[in-house]
This record gives C-alpha cells, structure tokens and sequence, in this order.
C-alpha cells in the first residue's frame, strides 16, 4: 500500500511537471528544469515522511548528513574534491537506498548554508541523492563491499554528479539551447569530473572499509534502520 501511494505521487508530480514544462517552455528552460527537479525530490521525502521512525534512526540520518556536509566545507578551495559522495555512498550501503538519498539531499542542502544557496542547489540535492540511493540499491552486490568495486562506483559518480550538474549550466545560463554549446559545457567540466571521480576512489579505497565496519556495528548495537 505504501508503495503505490509513492508510486502515485510520483506520477502525480511528473505530470505537473510535464503541464509546467509544456506552459512555459518559451524559453523558461530554468523554471522548467527547477520544477523537474523539486517533482522528482518530492516523493522521496513524502515517503521518508510516511515512515515510522525512532527518535534516534531520525538524529543517526541527520547527524550523516550534517557530516556529510561539513565535510565538503573545508575542501571547498579545491575544485571538484571533496569526501561528501564517500560518506553517501558507505551510509548508503549500510542503511539502505531511502537513506543515502536522504543523506545526499541534506548534504547539498546544508553545505549550501556555507557556501551559497542558488537555483543550482535542487540539482545537487538530486545529484547526490541519486548517489546514495543507487549505492543502497546495489549494496546487496557483494562486489559492492569490496574497494575496487567501491572505487569504480565513485569513479563512475563523479562523472554522473557532474554530468546532472552540467544540466543546470546549460538550462541556467544558455539563452537558447544549442548542441554545440551544450557539448562545449561537457567537454570543458571533463577536468572537473575527473577530479571529483578521483577523489571519490582515494576516499573509498582508504576510508571505505573502515567507515563501513563501524557503521555496520552501531547499526546492529542498536538497531537502526533494519
């Protein structure tokens, strides 16, 4: 029951979306893509919403969240490398798909408070949502737990990431789209991505292991999250 009601507003939302899209689309490509967006965040915390959660399931997502976020402050000098998409994705291969989405959009939301909010910031939130909720829908591979299968996820999102990211570029600043200007975006954040994608595997080959085991072990102390 609960997911055909997820299933429903999701369809809901995309049909706002598709009449926003058709109602405006002379060249509101920006309005557009933001109502996109915010129809494709809003069932995931619908159904966070519907949950019944502890008190403390509610205060562990929060506090990954907030680590997650602050996480990407002091790197914030360094173009592209941050640990924020490691401390998704391992919180997600821990305590699910619905997790690390919601660690993913709070992060982006939260660590825009430090480094400037925008009409970009929903396209994060999505982005890095989407990380964490494919590392939780595929935490069931045992190639999921082991470092190299976790470096090639975070190497293949930090292309993803900046990829989603390079939508908003083009909606957000292009007057007119044109498939020049939209491959001149893409091929000029290739250095961008790499080295979001590298830092990604450094991160998961020396920390992933590590972090997973401890999260692992308050998980069943307390049992969060099952």
């Amino acid at each position: 029951m609960e997911r055909t009601r997820t299933v429903f507003i999701i369809v809901i939302g995309l049909f706002l979306a598709a009449l926003a899209a058709v109602s405006l689309l002379d060249e509101q490509y920006l309005l557009v893509s933001f109502a996109l967006v915010v129809a494709a965040l809003l069932p995931f915390f619908v159904r966070f919403e519907w949950k019944e959660l502890q008190a403390r399931e509610i205060v562990l997502i929060g506090m990954l969240a907030a680590i997650a976020a602050v996480s990407r402050v002091p790197f914030s000098a360094i173009p592209s490398v941050q640990p924020t998409t490691f401390v998704i994705i391992v919180s997600a291969l821990v305590f699910g798909a619905e997790t690390g989405f919601l660690i993913g959009a709070l992060a982006a939301l939260v660590s825009n408070m430090f480094l400037g909010q925008g009409p970009w910031t929903p396209w994060q939130m999505f982005a890095w949502g989407m990380a964490g909720w494919s590392a939780g829908l595929l935490r069931h591979f045992s190639w999921m737990h082991k470092r190299w299968g976790m470096a090639a996820f975070g190497f293949v999102w930090g292309f993803l990431f900046g990829w989603i990211m390079n939508v908003w570029v083009a909606v957000g600043l292009l007057d007119s789209f044109a498939w020049h200007s939209l491959l001149t975006i893409y091929a000029s954040s290739v250095y961008f991505d790499l080295a979001h994608a590298l830092s990604n595997v450094f991160f998961l080959v020396v920390f992933g292991t590590g972090w997973i085991r401890i999260l692992h072990r308050y998980k069943r102390k307390y049992g969060l999250l099952e």
